[in-house]
């Protein structure tokens, strides 16, 4: 086939979902001029499985995302139908927004966003390979022929990678929602040298929503006070929908074991790695046998559709099985299905392949971000494209790639598990991943992130003095309520009791009086006036800070110790086999992952603390060594 010279680019970001558009948007906004290429223009920001944002950890990372300068946040508020914050009787670092998104919208708006880009041009089209040359990626050939050069290439292609569908025993190769699968690439990349594992992953069945009983059913409303993932939000989605919660019954149970032996996943027709913390319905009946139901949520997939995602009922059961499930479930009797569930395989790259920046270490100036990287989740995709799409734009203006620490984020903590310990199923952000979650709370991403997104230029001058104006007041507040003395009163004496609080016998500072578990902000207040009008996200900080001051002195101290690990930096051309006393494994582990810091080898899987011991003596002795020279 002939080829045709397309054009030339600074950033070139194949594929159009979550992972691509935050790329995308990233490089063009910080002034490099930037190519958008996807398999079709309709599926701009698509949301092929659960129509929501957010939750534990999750909702973390689309603020954080929101602090770096990226679009996910501003996008769910302007099209969410409804939003909870999760975990309210719980500690803040659990706690997390969840929006259900209205799908249709969502993916409008993204495209919106895409379109008014100035250094950005999106365009329909396949790529089948790309154009490497002694090793360094300089751009892409599509299955047109046309060819486009760049100084860096993204790829996130998400579960495209030679995708296919599986339901019961019909298998077809195809991407998410009958579309076209990307297999010519998935083949280059092999042919290039990368090492690639096979995931998989699933979808519940739709049903219309006027063919159910509702009554049979729990409704679940959003939040009455208005919430929004981003700090430049003003306006609030006020009329929103509800969702609703039923239960398997037994009959759904008895379904599901009756047919064990058609589903793919028990006939060994499915052979990839599916992400265990979201298990099918089957699996769940199979693997907690001993539970007689389990929850079933009707979320709306937007405000001009009647289609609901039945969230729990994952599967990839044969159809007819699927009606008859649909059928046992409370509310349920009469729902028509309008969409069948089922699983998807598709190509991952092995993801310690790539360097905590998300360029490969197999070929130079080769970026990947989202389900490619062996992820599951819109969140996780979204927040490595954004930090794709800044180190890509940087490494084009010659400057230092930017890499978030475990301390600084979930998108950090993202990342370095992917690089460093690599993934043997799809990955999902938990809380429980992140060693230091009392620091990475949803209500202080902007604290934590702004001064980055900032510095490479996603951040607005207006919005960046708005946040360092909050900034200030935080701390001028806090300073104030440590000089505020308050003395025992009547009045206050008759709050602790009513707060089941000990009376106070001395007078305090203001601040030692918010320490207590059962008084708020607002209850300290009238005792120690000071300023009116401050802020509820102002007030909220100092709260949680005063409350919490001790729990995170103590993390910020574990930080500063891992952080001496993280400054003694390895060689990247180090020879592993020739350190004498490192164990077999451990030998092997650090070839493979090839860390740059003391820290990031402590948490390679296979190391362990005396390897890290004499790692350090021989990295010891040879900074000795080259002083002595």
């Amino acid at each position: 086939m002939k080829q045709y010279k397309g054009g030339e680019f600074d950033v070139i970001v194949i594929g159009a979902g979550h992972a691509g558009t935050e790329a995308g948007l990233a490089a063009a906004r910080m002034g490099v001029k930037t190519l958008m290429l996807t398999l079709n223009m309709d599926a701009v920001a698509f949301m092929p499985c659960n129509p929501s944002l957010g939750g534990p950890a999750k909702g973390v990372v689309v603020r954080e995302i929101d602090a770096l300068g990226g679009e996910m946040a501003r996008n769910i508020d302007k099209t969410h139908i409804q939003m909870r914050l999760l975990n309210t009787g719980k500690g803040p670092a659990v706690r997390a927004l969840r929006a259900q998104a209205d799908k249709a919208l969502y993916q409008a708006e993204m495209k919106k966003a895409l379109e008014k880009e100035e250094n950005l041009q999106l365009r329909q089209g396949m790529v089948e390979e790309l154009i490497v040359e002694n090793g360094v990626c300089k751009g892409v050939v599509m299955n047109t022929g046309t060819t486009y050069y760049a100084k860096t290439v993204i790829i996130t292609t998400g579960t495209f990678l030679r995708g296919q569908i599986i339901i019961g025993d019909l298998a077809y190769e195809s991407g998410p929602n009958n579309m076209q699968p990307s297999v010519n690439l998935a083949y280059n990349l092999k042919d290039l040298g990368f090492a690639m594992e096979r995931f998989k992953t699933g979808t519940p069945p739709r049903i219309n929503g006027n063919t159910i009983d509702y009554d049979k059913t729990e409704m679940q409303p959003g939040d009455e006070e208005p919430r929004a993932f981003s700090f430049e939000t003003t306006k609030y989605i006020t009329d929103q929908l509800p969702c609703w919660l039923t239960y398997t019954s037994p009959e759904t149970h008895q379904i599901i074991n009756d047919n064990l032996s058609r589903s793919p996943m028990y006939s060994g027709m499915i052979q990839g790695n599916g992400p265990r913390y979201c298990p099918s319905v089957e699996d769940k009946i199979v693997r907690f046998h001993d539970k007689p139901k389990h929850q079933i949520f009707l979320e709306p997939e937007g405000r001009n559709t009647s289609e609901v995602y039945v969230q729990g009922l994952s599967t990839s059961m044969p159809e007819d099985v699927q009606f008859e499930m649909i059928k046992s479930v409370p509310g349920l009797e009469n729902a028509q299905m309008m969409r069948p569930g089922h699983a998807i395989e598709y190509d991952a790259i092995v993801p310690t392949q790539l360097w905590p920046t998300l360029e490969t270490k197999v070929i130079e100036n080769l970026f990947t971000a989202g389900q490619i990287n062996g992820t599951s989740g819109y969140e996780e995709a979204g927040a490595q494209g954004i930090m794709a799409g800044i180190n890509a734009a940087r490494k084009v203006q010659g400057k230092e790639g930017v890499v978030l620490n475990r301390s600084d984020g979930y998108i950090g903590v993202l990342i370095d598990d992917l690089v460093t310990k690599g993934v043997d199923e799809p990955y999902r952000l938990l809380t429980s991943r992140a060693e230091y979650r009392l620091l990475l709370r949803h209500d202080n991403a902007d604290l934590r992130l702004t001064e980055i997104g900032h510095s490479v230029g996603l951040i607005s001058e207006d919005r960046y003095e708005r946040f360092t104006r909050k900034r200030e007041a935080i701390a001028r507040e806090k300073a104030r309520l440590e000089n505020t003395i308050v003395k025992p009163s009547a009045p206050l004496q008759k709050l602790l009791e009513e707060k089941q609080s000990s009376p106070m016998k001395e007078a305090v500072p203001a601040a030692h009086l918010l320490k207590r578990p059962e008084l708020k902000y607002e209850d300290v207040i009238p005792f120690a006036p000071g300023e009116e009008n401050v802020l509820p996200d102002v007030a909220e900080q100092v709260e949680i800070q005063t409350k919490y001051e001790g729990y995170i002195a103590k993390q910020l101290e574990q930080v500063a110790r891992m952080k001496k690990m993280e400054e003694k930096k390895i060689p990247e051309d180090l020879d592993y086999h020739q350190i004498n006393g490192l164990a077999t494994e451990a030998k092997y582990q650090l070839s493979e992952v090839r860390p740059l810091s003391v820290g990031q080898a402590s948490r390679v899987s296979g190391v362990n603390p005396s390897d890290i011991s004499i790692l350090l003596v021989y990295l010891e002795q040879g900074r000795l060594a080259r002083t002595a020279d």
